[in-house]
């Protein structure tokens, strides 16, 4: 329909909504921050996690769409 990818569209959308995530490093620790977004009101508060514990010595901060960090973070969890 008109050359348009509507997949495409709703993927860029749904990125568009995404929290942030910022990693900083300092003289003497890491400070991870995730910014938190609730779309909509269906989704129940602390159901969407943005920080992930790895390993123990080893933690994450997820921007974008979870379900394909999960992934991610499943993967680097079979690693570490």
């Amino acid at each position: 329909p008109e050359g348009r990818l509507y997949q495409v569209e709703y993927a860029m959308e749904a990125i568009s909504h995404a929290g942030v995530a910022v990693g900083i490093l300092g003289t003497d620790g890491i400070v991870l921050a995730a910014e938190k977004k609730i779309t909509s009101k269906l989704l129940e508060p602390g159901s969407s996690e943005k920080m992930y514990k790895v390993a123990d010595h080893i933690a994450c901060a997820v921007a974008g769409i979870t379900a394909d960090a999960n992934i991610l973070v499943n993967s680097a969890r079979l690693s570490a």
